[in-house]
């Protein structure tokens, strides 16, 4: 927004993350994000504080803090949703703009309408999902591929639309699509676009296990249906499946709300989706079982990639870690590698050797797990580390390298759904 040429203040209740921003450094791995980020410091439009006082003087206000999973549920929990409004009500000014950006259960918006309107009858709500690409944030921000705003009917609907017009103008006047609905539609995008990509991604996945029982290729059935348009190719990778902040969480979330409004049955698939996904993580285990052998125990097993996608450091609901944390348990020694995450990891697995380097991660190894497709093992010579390894077995948990390629190199090589 401060590289738009808005004026900014970024309001955290976490004082070190708010001093680490000040400071011109991220709290975590974006590409192109330190950049912009120091730029927009240093125009003198972009600020940060722990005080909700500071948003005393802005005209509209993103709400974009996290709803992670309540502990013991699948529903989604709101206390930072709900904590962050209130401690802004005090501070909303006649006319100023309320936008939530936090993916949250269909209903909510309407609840905290009501709540924005009590303390400040002269201030409105509106719903503005968000729908950044870990990896690409910076993209998606300043070229969106569309906008979603959910407003309130009448009068003040008209007038939340002229403002997020105005704060949008730059990617509107670029031709970026912008529809305007209520609340609960508005609600229903983002978990509707996450619930329906998670499908897509378990059941190429799901295709993959019929593959390997049947000796197909799950890569070649997937370009061949990815040219009927009705369908497309991409989201069609099958592998060990999909992690994150988002996608696991809010199709348990939605599943959740459909029970609370009756409707159980209606979204009951996304649990057989979200099994298909958590399956594929034991038949990456199973596979590097296999080829060493069948037992696991004493065995060193190398792992390329830890964060959950390439071009992050996240590594919340990670699959490469908790395949770490499988093998772990049934014997082997894991030595794992990745470009940016291994701190993270290490914070939530200590048990994992990390190493800083491919080479490192492989010597000795009796198995390499490939697990995060960062272009830096996509691009791997095989040839160049070909005797580095005790057996040279690469189990491709993300089907992303030539297996022609590495067989020609002296590799073994081991894809999902593949033959």
């Amino acid at each position: 927004m401060a590289s738009l040429g808005h004026t900014v203040v970024g309001i955290d209740v976490d004082a070190d993350k708010v001093a680490l921003l000040a400071s011109g450094r991220a709290p975590f791995y974006e590409p192109e994000f330190d950049d912009i980020l120091r730029a927009s410091l240093d125009s003198g439009l972009l600020t940060f504080s722990t005080d909700f006082a500071a948003a005393a003087d802005a005209e509209v206000h993103f709400v974009a803090v996290g709803t992670p999973q309540k502990a013991g549920s699948n529903a989604a929990d709101l206390r930072y949703v709900d904590s962050a409004i209130e401690a802004l009500l005090p501070h909303l000014a006649p006319g100023s703009l309320v936008a939530g950006k936090s993916t949250v259960p269909v209903g909510t918006a309407a609840r905290l309408d009501a709540l924005v309107a009590a303390a400040q009858p002269a201030a409105q709500l509106a719903w503005n999902p968000e729908f950044l690409r870990e990896g690409l944030a910076v993209a998606d921000t300043l070229t969106p591929d569309r906008f979603v705003y959910g407003v309130r009917r009448g009068d003040d609907g008209d007038r939340a639309v002229a403002m997020l017009d105005e704060v949008y103008a730059t990617a509107l006047a670029a031709g970026t699509p912008r529809l305007v609905t209520d609340f609960a539609t508005a609600e229903l995008v983002k978990v509707s676009a996450n619930a329906f990509l998670a499908t897509k991604i378990s059941f190429i996945n799901a295709m993959s296990e019929i593959a390997e029982a049947t000796g197909a290729d799950v890569t070649a059935l997937a370009d061949a249906i990815g040219h009927d348009n009705r369908i497309g190719r991409r989201f069609l990778n099958a592998g060990v499946g999909f992690g994150g902040g988002c996608l696991p969480k809010d199709i348990r979330a939605f599943q959740a709300r459909a029970g609370e409004l009756g409707l159980g049955d209606s979204l009951a698939f996304l649990a057989e989706v979200d099994a298909t996904n958590l399956r594929q993580r034991e038949r990456v285990v199973r596979l590097a079982t296999e080829a060493v052998g069948g037992n696991l125990s004493g065995r060193r097993v190398a792992i390329l990639g830890l964060a959950f996608k390439p071009n992050s450091d996240d590594v919340r609901d990670s699959p490469a870690l908790d395949v770490a944390g499988r093998l772990i348990e049934a014997g082997a020694t894991v030595v794992a590698t990745d470009p940016e995450a291994i701190e993270n990891a290490r914070r939530l697995n200590p048990d994992v050797e990390y190493v800083a380097d491919v080479e490192t991660a492989v010597t000795g190894a009796d198995v390499v797990l490939l697990l995060t497709e960062w272009d830096h093992y996509r691009t791997l010579d095989p040839a160049a580390i070909r005797e580095l390894p005790r057996a040279a077995v690469l189990v491709d948990g993300r089907n992303t390298v030539s297996s022609q390629a590495w067989r020609d190199a002296g590799w073994a090589y081991v894809g999902m759904g593949r033959p």
